[in-house]
């Protein structure tokens, strides 16, 4: 027998249980947190079979294909994969009551610096279920309640996510919510709550994330784009930067941390790009180019890279290559056209290597390094809420620390002023 979470209830009513369960959620103690969340991955592996019927039930019904089906399609691995991040969440330091600062006035009073839960975390997303649990099992172990609102695509994958964890025993009535995904009036509803939820994350396509921070009342914290940049130095080693360009293209493209633009070094170009654009044409990636790079690789089918090329967000198997003549020249093209998500260079050049890392001001810059690893379980994080490629409050992959505020706590002894 499962337990099912009511979707007649109204966004409003579904807020207010998240704003009561928060204060719960509070007052646990990290064993008691870290309980629950090993009780959900032991209820996620038991309840796979009926996991997969709600996805395969989602997919069937999408009308996705490529690499979206791909986002929303769940299978037994991914099942696995799930549970244990949410054990690896388990196994994490609990932020919560963590001193930050602490020190003693002349006046005897004793001031305390500490972590505190948020409160309500509201979420918008597309068809990705597995971040259902991901944002879900982060929210719990800081103390806070979190309200979902998933992509239609995924409304039967979610709503059965959302019953085996609502179903955990210890769990707080309206500790997880989740909103009707059928319409667009339960957004308009969750960005407006002011009162009731305390930070919007919005997770998606450039067009969710951008009528989400430009419409909400909430204060946000916006996930971007990825038109992620690599950077083949003239003292590359071209070994290595096969294997990081292929990587980083080739490996899930469909995500914001693959690589959508390659710089080369014009020094070495008339040998590296031929060399790299076959391989990339042999792994299935549409290339495109700057009129340099088509002449170097004349014969290889490298269709004319446009204007608008250099700022798009690809999320599927394209690439578009430019010659570029110098590190400074990598860095200004960059600045210009990057989402300031994730990017890197590959170089032997220490020099070179730090100005890029200095000059890029992008939320993860690497060196000799594929840029996929701009990903919270990477990281160490076990599972992120998003990567944040704004400034204020948290940037990169956050997770736990930044799903905390703070408060100060003062003792005295009777001071009056």
């Amino acid at each position: 027998m499962t337990t099912t979470v009511s979707n007649e209830a109204s966004t409003q009513e579904k807020l207010v249980r998240a704003r009561e369960a928060s204060t719960k959620l509070a007052l646990l103690s990290t064993d008691e947190k870290n309980s629950l969340l090993l009780a959900i991955a032991v209820a996620i592996e038991s309840q796979a079979e009926t996991i997969l019927s709600a996805n395969q039930a989602d997919v069937e019904g999408s009308g996705l294909e490529g690499a979206m089906r791909d986002r929303l399609m769940l299978n037994a691995a991914r099942i696995r994969e799930m549970a244990q991040g949410v054990r690896d969440v388990a196994a994490l330091s609990d932020p919560i009551g963590e001193t930050l600062a602490e020190w003693t006035r002349p006046n005897g009073l004793r001031i305390r610096k500490v972590r505190v839960p948020l409160g309500v975390v509201g979420i918008i997303y597309e068809s990705r279920p597995n971040v259902t649990v991901d944002t879900a099992v982060l929210a719990l172990k800081t103390g806070n309640a979190i309200v979902l609102r998933g992509g239609k695509e995924a409304a039967r994958s979610n709503q059965r996510l959302v019953e085996i964890l609502a179903a955990v025993p210890g769990v707080p009535s309206g500790a997880v919510e989740l909103l009707d995904a059928s319409t667009r009036q339960s957004v308009q509803e969750l960005i407006k709550a002011r009162a009731l939820v305390d930070v919007i994350i919005p997770r998606g396509g450039a067009g969710l994330i951008k009528f989400v921070t430009e419409n909400s009342a909430v204060p946000v914290i916006e996930t971007g784009a990825g038109n992620c940049h690599i950077f083949v130095d003239e003292s590359a080693d071209f070994e290595m930067a096969d294997r990081i360009v292929i990587n980083a293209k080739t490996q899930r493209p469909s995500v914001c941390n693959a690589a959508e633009k390659l710089l080369v070094h014009e020094r070495i170009a008339a040998e590296y790009v031929p060399r790299i654009v076959k391989k990339l044409i042999e792994a299935g990636v549409e290339v495109r180019g700057d009129e340099n790079s088509r002449s170097l690789a004349a014969g290889l089918n490298v269709g004319p890279a446009a204007q608008q090329d250099w700022g798009e967000e690809y999320l599927r198997l394209c690439i578009a290559v430019r010659v570029i003549a110098s590190v400074d020249a990598a860095i200004a093209h960059i600045d210009r056209y990057s989402t300031k998500h994730s990017d890197s260079i590959v170089t032997s050049d220490e020099a070179n290597a730090r100005k890029f890392l200095r000059g890029v001001d992008s939320a993860a810059v690497y060196w000799n390094a594929s840029t996929r690893f701009t990903d919270g379980a990477e990281f160490g994080f076990g599972a992120e809420m998003g990567i944040s490629t704004q400034k204020l409050h948290c940037r990169g992959p956050f997770a736990l620390a930044e799903l905390t505020s703070s408060k100060y706590e003062i003792v005295g002894t009777g001071q009056v002023r």
